[in-house]
């Protein structure tokens, strides 16, 4: 495999649900009692979950230590939620078909989210297997950037042989920032205007799409 390709999450191989946005947001309001927290993710200072908790317990003068806390709390929540069916991973359309069809490649992850938690989500997707031997996320990292620069270093890889994929403008900074090939991806054309006025060179508006562009600037063929 002398090529790989690395996913953001939400938004390019699951769309994360209100209900899963909640259980995050639940593990302060059962232990703190606090509600109304901003789900605005931008609004953060560091994109990132680690950072987001951290924060949080700061602007509420709450201990810094308490993190690991709230990390388990949240875990928990999410782990009984799809344990019992309260929780239901959505996949973006097209994902599995693209994993499938890049498995020539190394595949792997690079989130925001914490490892645990997409590992959970994607588990519950049907997702994990292909991505898991390159998953980074949240711990230990800072902004995006930070985060697929370890997966880059993980591969061992020059630069033109990898591909990030991702849908925000924290993706862009990362693909572009890190040297590696980037394609945008969202079906909001507006989404997609906006990645591609942030420096992004291909974006696609389905996966079938995506694979294309992948194949394209590797140089490989379908697996199929």
């Amino acid at each position: 495999m002398d090529s790989a390709v690395i996913f953001d999450v939400d938004g390019v191989l699951l769309d994360l649900t209100g209900a899963e946005e909640d259980a995050f947001f639940l593990a302060f309001e059962r232990r703190y009692g606090l509600t109304g927290l901003s789900r605005d993710w931008d609004s953060y200072q560091v994109r990132n979950d680690e950072h987001i908790i951290s924060e949080i317990l700061s602007r509420h003068g709450l201990p810094a230590a308490d993190r690991d806390g709230v990390i388990a709390d949240y875990l928990a929540i999410l782990s009984q939620g799809f344990g019992s069916g309260a929780l239901r991973a959505t996949v973006i359309p097209g994902a599995n078909a693209l994993l499938d069809d890049l498995r020539g490649s190394r595949l792997g992850i690079a989130t925001a989210n914490l490892l645990a938690a997409a590992q959970l989500r994607l588990d519950a997707a049907g997702l994990w297997p292909p991505v898991r031997a390159l998953a980074f996320g949240a711990e230990g990292s800072g902004h995006k950037r930070e985060t697929v620069a370890r997966a880059i270093a993980e591969t061992g890889l020059p630069r033109n042989r990898i591909v990030y994929i991702g849908d925000n403008l924290n993706d862009v900074d990362a693909g572009l920032s890190n040297g590696v090939h980037f394609v945008g991806f969202s079906m909001d054309d507006a989404r997609r205007a906006k990645l591609t006025a942030a420096g992004a060179r291909y974006a696609a508006d389905n996966h079938a799409q995506t694979g294309i562009i992948i194949r394209q600037l590797l140089g490989v063929t379908s697996a199929e």
